[in-house]
């Protein structure tokens, strides 16, 4: 039970509070009247722990139109960032989870990823597509600084040559330089790097335990001086809050070397609706009507339309706005130049785990 003050927000998490799964048999709601807790107690910040996951697979499908890829990989199941906006949080629920502050405190590690992602390569008539590593939750998340499952899979990927895009909203990625490079000057890597406001105080409270904004942008710059490609992807944009800086996000994703850009409009499927309101209800009360009507007015009167075609930009006047404004400032920076194709014509199935090279 989380006996929080109902919408009152945590300090270093992005979700406010802890609902009940969609599969659960009973629901659980909060309740506080304050009279038996020590004030003490509501400043306890909740911990992250890490356990292992146990899947047997490792790349997943992607059959949607909506997103250039095939196939993905996540090396983790939740993601501590804690980006309350995260369309990924209502998958926790199949792990019996909370989509709220379970999702950013109780993560899963795929300590065998590499292994797995070894034996798939190398499994007959397996033709190899751009990867997307990290497509639900972010490979470079703080628990990466320590299990390295992200170096793992570059390792893996860098050994077959398999083109791979990454995305992240963290400056760790540059650790990963010695992989990374090599792997561009083939043409086998684009790094994407989410940047969601330039305002460091509307990060904190959006992207909590993400990398600031001026360090994302120090990244891009990095993995631009080392040759290696980089989108930079103003998403999601959410009316009313960050929507305003989309064209200085893409200017300073410019200014810094990015060559591609793109946009997601905010999307609330399941659980992420409820989480959302309470999160406008702690942090910005007054501007909460406006920002959910904004939304539904993109979405034929709904919070969520999941409808391909729709669903990643929206319908209607404010979102034909937004997707205008971007296509105006992609041209005028010159951030359409770029193809996003990787070569895929290097392949070769990586050897047995523990192989040897030979010379």
């Amino acid at each position: 039970m989380d006996e929080r003050r109902p919408e009152q927000a945590i300090k270093g998490r992005g979700a406010v509070g802890n609902p009940t799964g969609r599969f659960e048999a009973y629901e659980r709601e909060a309740t506080w009247d304050g009279w038996w807790l020590d004030p003490e107690e509501l400043e306890e910040r909740p911990a992250t722990s890490v356990l292992p996951d146990a899947s047997r697979s490792i790349l997943a499908r992607n059959d949607s139109p909506d997103v250039p890829f095939e196939r993905s990989i996540n090396p983790y199941r939740g993601c501590e960032h804690g980006c309350v906006y995260c369309f990924a949080r209502p998958s926790h629920a199949y792990l019996g989870l909370s989509p709220g502050l379970d999702f950013e405190t109780r993560l899963f590690a795929k300590h065998q990823a590499p292994q797995l992602l070894r034996e798939a390569l190398r499994k007959r008539g397996y033709k190899p597509s751009t990867l997307a590593l990290g497509a639900n939750t972010d490979p470079y998340q703080p628990v990466e600084r320590k299990l390295e499952i992200t170096r793992g899979l570059l390792q893996v990927l860098a050994e077959a040559n398999h083109p791979v895009s990454i995305i992240t909203k963290s400056a760790l990625v540059l650790r990963d330089l010695d992989i990374l490079a090599p792997m561009a000057r083939e043409g086998l890597v684009r790094v994407c790097l989410s940047i969601t406001t330039l305002d460091g105080t509307l990060a904190r409270i959006l992207e909590p335990r993400a990398a600031q904004p001026k360090r994302r942008l120090e990244a891009l710059r990095r993995l631009t001086e080392a040759g290696v490609p980089v989108a930079v992807l103003a998403a999601p944009m959410i009316p009313a809050i960050n929507d305003m800086e989309m064209e200085a996000i893409l200017e300073a994703g410019a200014e810094a070397g990015a060559d591609r850009a793109s946009w997601i409009l905010l999307r609330l499927p399941r659980e992420l609706g409820p989480l959302f309101k309470q999160w406008l209800e702690a942090h910005f009360p007054q501007r909460k009507a406006k920002v959910l009507n904004l939304l539904r007015d993109t979405r034929g009167g709904a919070l969520y339309d999941a409808r391909f075609g729709s669903r990643m930009r929206g319908e209607g006047p404010y979102a034909f706005l937004l997707a205008r404004r971007f296509s105006l400032a992609l041209r005028r920076l010159g951030l359409d130049k770029r193809s996003w194709d990787l070569d895929i014509s290097r392949f070769k199935a990586p050897g047995p785990e523990g192989q040897m090279t030979l010379f």
